[in-house]
């Protein structure tokens, strides 16, 4: 039996099966590199305060760089009686070292500990989502840059409403992922913050220096309270939001993927490498990896909701509840990390069917406002122009024509000033070059808001 490092006060150990619900080592392991620096960190400082002395400083540190590397070549044993990471490193150390192991834990807490490595790991998996977002920007910018004069149906309600850019309507999500990066960004000030020292919510009476820690760890910014350092789980709610709300603009650019590339759109075609057939019929190809990037929002969402009802009514300051804020954490890194690469394979190996394309805008009333706009051009009051084209495109829906069809005697009985110029006003590519009015869907517009963006990464 393995003695508690908490077992003092106790005269029994708990049953297997409830050290099982208590423990965290199984998860918690994911955090081994942080809590080992951290503790590097700490051991330095207790030694350059005089704490400990150097030689049992040397022989912590590197008994934790040992402990850490026979956790890489699965000779660490981790035990659930031992509860966490922290416990079992602990454990392993006084093994590795003697008794000089159990010093590192003078002036610190398990809950300064794990708040320390959580902040660790938030800031380290932070910037490098911040990363994979850039990296899938760049793939948007690359398939916007080829395809500027390429046009589109754009939709609203589902239903056609206007001609676009293809590259227009892709660099929507450039700006939306602009936004979560800024977002990420903001994030990393409140998350900077060392929480060392604080030990379980009051300080210590031992001469440590939080302000070496905070050196040696690289962060930032100090908690200024105690009590603030151990309980605050702000900084986790605000990246499960962050990485939900990034998620759902995933899932947006997902579900366009998903309709382009089915057989009624046929707008793109996905690569074989991000997509999977039917086990029964052989001819589907199927967007599976944008559909389980769409599905896996509910799970991102839901442990940032899961987190939210832990914390609700938590009086201050460490209380066990905390100890659910690693796996729904862990898990959504995980999942937006894996999102984002699948999303910048699927964006750049995939190809744009612009014959169906242009086929699809000279078949359809997606410019129909065109033709209103022309009439106002002509001095009719917007109004009665939207009623005239009405009846225009009703009589094409009856005679199975396009406006480009409708010969110019039939246009003319609605109203006499439509002169023959109108079938160049309603070509598709004069519907987006008209458009002028800043991030338009305009070739000149389109083109000023790619230089933008590359500007901007």
């Amino acid at each position: 039996m393995i003695k508690k490092a908490w077992g003092g006060r106790f005269e029994s150990n708990p049953e297997s099966w409830v050290d099982a619900f208590n423990a965290s080592i199984h998860f918690d392991k994911n955090l081994i590199d942080q809590d080992i620096q951290g503790s590097i960190a700490h051991a330095t400082m207790l030694a350059e305060q005089n704490i400990i002395n150097q030689h049992e400083a040397e022989q912590i540190i590197q008994g934790l760089k040992e402990i850490q590397q026979d956790y890489y070549n699965d000779n660490l044993e981790l035990s659930e009686s031992l509860e966490d990471i922290h416990l079992n490193i602990e454990h392993a150390l006084i093994q590795k070292i003697g008794q000089v192991g159990g010093k590192l834990h003078t002036g610190r807490s398990r809950n300064d500990q794990v708040a320390t490595d959580m902040h660790l790991y938030a800031k380290q998996h932070v910037h490098e989502i911040i990363e994979l977002v850039e990296s899938l920007q760049q793939a948007i910018i690359k398939i916007a840059d080829e395809h500027v004069d390429t046009i589109m149906p754009g939709y609203t309600h589902l239903q056609r409403a206007q001609p676009i850019s293809f590259a227009h309507h892709v660099m929507t999500y450039f700006w939306m992922l602009e936004r979560d990066k800024s977002r990420f960004n903001d994030s990393i000030k409140r998350i900077d913050m060392s929480p060392l020292g604080a030990t379980a919510l009051s300080g210590t009476t031992h001469p440590i220096d939080r302000h070496r820690t905070q050196e040696l760890l690289g962060f930032d910014n100090l908690y200024e309270n105690s009590l603030d350092a151990v309980s605050d789980r702000d900084y986790i709610v605000e990246t499960l939001h962050n990485i939900s709300l990034t998620m759902v603009h995933l899932s947006r650019f997902s579900e366009e993927i998903i309709f382009w590339s089915s057989s009624e759109a046929n707008f793109v075609t996905l690569s074989d490498s991000f997509s999977t057939g039917s086990s029964i019929m052989p001819q589907k190809k199927n967007p599976d990896m944008a559909e389980l990037i769409r599905g896996k929002v509910g799970r991102t969402t839901g442990h940032l909701m899961s987190m939210l009802m832990t914390l609700k009514g938590l009086p201050l300051a460490y209380n066990k509840d905390m100890q659910e804020d690693k796996e729904g954490l862990f898990d959504a890194v995980h999942t937006i990390k894996g999102s984002l690469r699948i999303f910048e394979g699927m964006i750049s190996t995939m190809t744009v069917n612009e014959e169906r394309l242009h086929e699809t805008v000279h078949q359809d009333f997606s410019n129909a406002t065109e033709l209103a706009d022309y009439l106002v051009e002509q001095n009719i009051p917007f109004r009665e122009a939207h009623e005239i084209v009405g009846k225009i495109v009703l009589w094409c829906i009856q005679n199975n024509k396009y406006l480009l069809d409708v010969p110019l005697e039939h246009y003319k009985s609605y109203n006499d000033k439509i002169d023959n110029n109108v079938y160049d006003y309603l070509k598709p590519e004069n519907c987006l070059n008209r458009r002028k009015s800043y991030g338009s869907t305009g070739q000149e517009a389109v083109y000023h808001q790619i230089k933008v963006a590359k500007q901007l990464l």
